[in-house]
Formats: C-alpha cells, structure tokens, sequence
C-alpha cells in the first residue's frame, strides 16, 4: 500500500519529503471537501450534542496551540472556528458539518482548549470532565486531530490525553494524527527535531491496529494542510 511521505505513519517506512507544490487530485478533493465545514450546534454537555450515525473527527489541543486556526485554515474560513481573545474562554463544544448540505457525511467537534492558568480551576475541571466523557464514549468518534506547538512539544497535560485516548487508539477503533503547528517559526534544524522527538512518544503507542500519524503543521505558510485535509477526508470516506 502506498503511504505519504508528509505524513508519517506507523510503521514508518517512508523518508521525511517536503509537500508537493502543488496539491494532488486526492488532496484537491479533499480540501473542496473540508471547505464545506458549516456550524452545526454547540453544546456544554454530552447529552444536548445530537445522536447522529455520522463519524465525528475532534481537534484538541492546549490552549495557544493553534486549534481554531488549524480549523479555519482547513475550512478556509476566518471565523469558523471562534479564536478567543483570552484563552481557555471555550467552554463548549462546537460541531461543523461537512459535505453536501443536503446530505452532510462528516462532523468536526471543536472541544475546549485545555491548560491556561489563568481559568478558574472549577471551571477547568467541569471541561475536562466532559472532554474526557467525550473521547472516552462517544461512539461515533472517528479520529482526533491533536494540536501540539512545535516549539513547545509535548506537555504534561498532552501527555494525560494520549494516556485518555490510548485504549480507543490502540484497537484502531480511533485514529490520530498529531499536527506540530506553528513551525514556521522553526529552523530545518529544530522542525526536524520536534518531529523526531514526536515520533519518539508515539511510537510507544503503536501496535497492529493502531492508525497514529504525526506532521508538521503551518497555518501561516500552509505547510502540512494539503497532507491533513487528504488524511481526514480518507478516514471518514474509505472505500466499502
């Protein structure tokens, strides 16, 4: 089976390459396809989000990581995805539904920011608890599209939502792909370490079922987002 080689994939057998100048007929596809994102709801509990049969893909991420401008990036939409002044302020929530608006295929759940220090912690606490209740048992979760800062790696409380979504991971029954965003701000030298150093600690989580895939991510140079809109697109249209 043929991989892409901006997107590193477990087993990694492909080399590090630079995207393509210009996108594939797949990624063409694939980004029509993510500019359909439309807002749906939003909802601060499990139970008022809509019982649906349609694949979920939820995009987390700590607060400054980049989230909502990956979102709108994909979407190619400004203020799709609501980029707070003050961080950590989304409490809810949010779903867009993509693909025809007649017949939408495919939702993206925009959950709460986690990490600011400057969010009460009672607050702190009730998003976490339904962050967790969500990508624990929500059943039409498909994958998660993590943000992590480039310049920062990993962190403690990246590292607990690994650890949440590990179980659902390794069966396969989830997918995940790890965007390291903001690497317009790195040198060749440290986008190449922070990669590596990704790399590292997913590898950990791998097995035989597992679909974990990490790249690098610019919303500013729109570095990775032809690669990432091809990924999210085949997770939820695979052929039958």
């Amino acid at each position: 089976m043929e991989t892409n080689p901006s997107i590193l994939q477990w087993p990694m057998t492909s080399a590090i390459q630079a995207p393509a100048a210009t996108p594939g007929t797949a990624a063409k596809t694939a980004l029509a396809w993510a500019h359909t994102a439309r807002f749906l709801t939003t909802a601060s509990r499990l139970d008022q989000l809509p019982i649906t049969e349609l694949p979920e893909i939820a995009f987390v991420g700590r607060s400054n990581a980049g989230k909502s401008t990956a979102i709108n990036t994909l979407a190619q939409q400004k203020r799709l995805a609501f980029a707070s002044r003050t961080p950590g302020r989304t409490q809810h929530v949010n779903l867009f539904e993509l693909g025809p608006k007649d017949a939408p295929d495919t939702y993206f759940a925009d959950l709460p920011g986690y990490g600011y220090a400057a969010v009460e912690r009672a607050a702190k606490l009730r998003w976490q608890e339904v962050m967790a209740q969500y990508l624990q048992v929500r059943r039409n979760l498909h994958g998660v599209v993590m943000m992590v800062d480039s310049r920062q790696g990993f962190t403690e409380l990246d590292r607990q939502l690994l650890e949440l979504i590990a179980p659902r991971v390794a069966t396969g029954e989830v997918r995940l792909l790890v965007l390291l965003t903001k690497c317009d701000k790195l040198n060749r030298r440290d986008s190449d370490a922070a990669l590596a150093a990704a790399q590292a600690l997913l590898g950990a989580m791998a097995g035989e079922n597992t679909d974990i895939a990490v790249t690098l991510f610019s919303a500013l140079s729109r570095r990775g987002l032809d690669d990432v809109a091809e990924a999210l697109h085949a997770w939820t249209h695979a052929p039958a």
